[in-house]
């Protein structure tokens, strides 16, 4: 398979995009997060910019793949269409949980994104396998941060 430079490169700067502008727009919330009491298995704070780095390069060479596939046209815009939408509701929630502490908002908000990526990772997998395994550890990390929100909304 030949590499497609542009659309690779378009496609791991959007949610790269998304997750940067995310973090300078809650970097102060962060400094008032560390400070919360926080549940069991929660992870120190440098794993938070690492994993979310990493999920975001993966969610962005799985739209690549689902782009360039063989797939329907209808099929494939109709993923990359419910992508980007959930891309958007990602970058609310560390708005809501970090900045405004509307932490019960916020776990609300994740399930809401949950139930999205589920259904990327479906859509994904249907048009290219490959892309709907990689959206696979972002589904199991938004649960994970799931239990951490509400942990934090319990505790605090």
């Amino acid at each position: 398979m030949k590499i497609r430079w542009k659309p690779l490169l378009i496609s791991l700067a959007i949610p790269l995009s998304v997750g940067a502008l995310s973090a300078f727009l809650t970097k102060d919330g962060m400094k008032k997060f560390a400070m919360l009491r926080q549940p069991p298995l929660s992870p120190p704070m440098w794993v938070f910019p690492v994993v979310w780095t990493i999920l975001f390069v993966m969610m962005g060479l799985a739209s690549y793949l689902v782009y360039i596939s063989d797939g329907r046209k209808g099929e494939k815009r109709s993923a990359l269409w419910v992508y980007g939408i959930q891309l958007l509701v990602n970058f609310g929630w560390p708005i809501f949980f970090f900045n405004l502490n509307w932490w019960l908002f916020a776990f609300f908000w994740l399930i809401l994104l949950w139930v999205m990526i589920l259904g990327v990772t479906v859509q994904f997998y249907r048009i290219r396998h490959g892309a709907g395994l990689l959206m696979i550890p972002y589904l199991a990390w938004v649960a994970f941060a799931g239990y951490l929100n509400f942990g934090i909304y319990l505790l605090n």
